[in-house]
C-alpha cells in the first residue's frame, strides 16, 4: 500500500501547485484533519477538510505564486514523509522560501492525516523513523 501511498502525496502536490486545493484532498477520509498547531504564525491550529481548503485558498492568494517542491518520499506503514521547500513570491516581486517536513497518514486508503513539522527529526522521529 505504500507505493500507492506515495504516489496519492505526488498527485495531491501536484494538485496544490496547479491551484486545486479542493481536489488535492479528493482522497481524504472521514475525519481528516490538518495539523498545523507547529506553524509559526496565526494560523496554528488543527484544521479539518472544509476549513484546511478554505486556509489554503486564503493564505495563497495574498502571493503573487506558491510552489511546493517536495525533496524525497519517505515511506513507513500507513505514513509518508516528504520534506519540503514551499516557494512563495509576493505581490511585490519578493521571493520567499520555507522549508517543512509533512507528514500524509493514511488509512483504508485515505488521506487521515496532515501534520506540519518545522524540523525533519521531529516528523520522522512522529512516523517512527531515525536519521
Amino acid at each position: 500500500m505504500s507505493r500507492q501511498n506515495v504516489e496519492r502525496v505526488r498527485v495531491a502536490i501536484d494538485t496544490l501547485n496547479e491551484g486545486d486545493s479542493e481536489s488535492a484532498l479528493k482522497d481524504a477520509g472521514p475525519g481528516f484533519e490538518c495539523d498545523l498547531s507547529r506553524a509559526l504564525g496565526p494560523q496554528n491550529d488543527v484544521y479539518g477538510r472544509d476549513q484546511m481548503q478554505r486556509f489554503w485558498a486564503e493564505f495563497t492568494e495574498g502571493w503573487e505564486s506558491v510552489r511546493i517542491e517536495p525533496h524525497e518520499f519517505i515511506e513507513k506503514g500507513d505514513d509518508v514523509v516528504v520534506p519540503w521547500t514551499m516557494h512563495l513570491t509576493g505581490r511585490d516581486g519578493i521571493e520567499v522560501r520555507a522549508r517543512l517536513t509533512w507528514t500524509w497518514t493514511f488509512r483504508d486508503g485515505a488521506i487521515q492525516r496532515l501534520c506540519m513539522y518545522q524540523d525533519r527529526a521531529d516528523a520522522l522521529e512522529a512516523a517512527r523513523l531515525r536519521e
